[in-house]
C-alpha cells in the first residue's frame, strides 16, 4: 500500500492521463443526510468522493440553437453526451480498480443512469459531488457552473474511503442577476431561485417539464440551451 501523499498523486495523475479535464476530492460529511435520502445507507457510508469532469466541445455546444436540425441534434447526443459518458465511465472504472488495488473501497457511480423514475434522479448527484469538491457552484439552471468552462462539462463520481486530500469546498455562486438560462428554457422549467443547500431541487427546477419536452419531440431531439447560453461558458476570454 502506498502512503497517503503518494496515493493522492498517483490517483490524480492517472485521472488526468486518462482524459479527465477536472479532478477533485470532496468531503461528503456535510451532505450525508441528503446523500442517504437519495441513495441509501450504502452510498452514504463513503466519506469521500472523487469528482471527475470532461469538457464538452464548444464546437458542438455552440450549434445548439440549431438543435432542430437532425445533424446538430445527433452530433450533440452522440459526441456531447453518449461518448463523453462512456469515457467518464471507463475512467471511473479504471481509477476505482486502482484504489481497490491499494486496499481501499471504491464505488463508481454511472455517469448518466437513472435509478429513481419518480424523482428523476441517479443514486447520487454528480453535481453535488463536484460542488463539494470545489469545481464550481450550482446555477439557476441546476447545472454545475465552473469558472473555466461554465456548465459545458459532464461529471462522474467515485465514492471511496481512501484517505485522499480534499481539494476544495463549495464555491459561492457568481450568477448574480443573470437569468439567461431561465429565460431561454422552452418549457420554463427553472424558477430562477438561487441554490440553497437546504432547499429541495423542486424549488429551482421541474425535471418533468424537461423530460416531457424531449419525449414530445423526435426520437433524436435534444435541448441543452441552458448549457449553451450560460455566459460563464460562452466567454472566450476565460478559455
Amino acid at each position: 500500500m502506498v502512503s497517503e501523499n503518494k496515493l493522492d498523486k498517483k490517483i490524480r495523475e492517472l485521472a488526468l492521463r486518462e482524459g479527465a479535464d477536472f479532478y477533485g476530492v470532496a468531503d461528503l460529511a456535510s451532505a450525508n443526510d441528503f446523500i442517504q435520502d437519495q441513495g441509501g445507507n450504502e452510498v452514504a457510508s463513503y466519506p469521500r468522493a472523487i469528482s471527475l469532469g470532461i469538457r464538452i466541445m464548444d464546437s458542438i455546444v455552440d450549434q445548439l440553437p440549431h438543435r432542430h436540425e437532425k445533424a446538430v441534434a445527433v452530433n450533440y447526443r452522440h459526441h456531447g453526451y453518449n461518448i463523453i459518458n462512456q469515457r467518464l465511465d471507463l475512467l471511473a472504472s479504471r481509477l476505482s480498480s486502482q484504489i481497490q488495488g491499494e486496499g481501499f473501497r471504491a464505488l463508481p457511480i454511472p455517469a448518466s443512469e437513472r435509478y429513481d423514475d419518480e424523482r428523476i434522479c441517479a443514486v447520487l448527484s454528480h453535481k453535488l459531488a463536484a460542488h463539494l469538491a470545489g469545481h464550481g457552484w450550482i446555477g439557476k439552471s441546476c447545472l454545475l457552473i465552473t469558472p473555466k468552462a461554465g456548465p459545458r462539462v459532464r461529471w462522474i463520481t467515485i465514492l471511496t474511503d481512501a484517505p485522499l486530500k480534499v481539494t476544495g469546498s463549495m464555491m459561492n455562486e457568481h450568477c448574480g442577476d443573470c437569468t439567461e438560462c431561465v429565460d431561454i428554457c422552452p418549457v420554463s422549467a427553472f424558477t430562477g431561485t438561487p441554490f440553497l443547500v437546504e432547499d429541495p431541487r423542486e424549488v429551482r427546477y421541474d425535471a418533468r417539464k424537461c423530460e416531457k419536452y424531449l419525449e414530445d419531440g423526435e426520437e433524436w431531439s435534444v435541448c441543452g440551451l441552458c448549457i449553451y447560453v450560460c455566459p460563464h461558458g460562452r466567454n472566450k476570454d476565460k478559455r
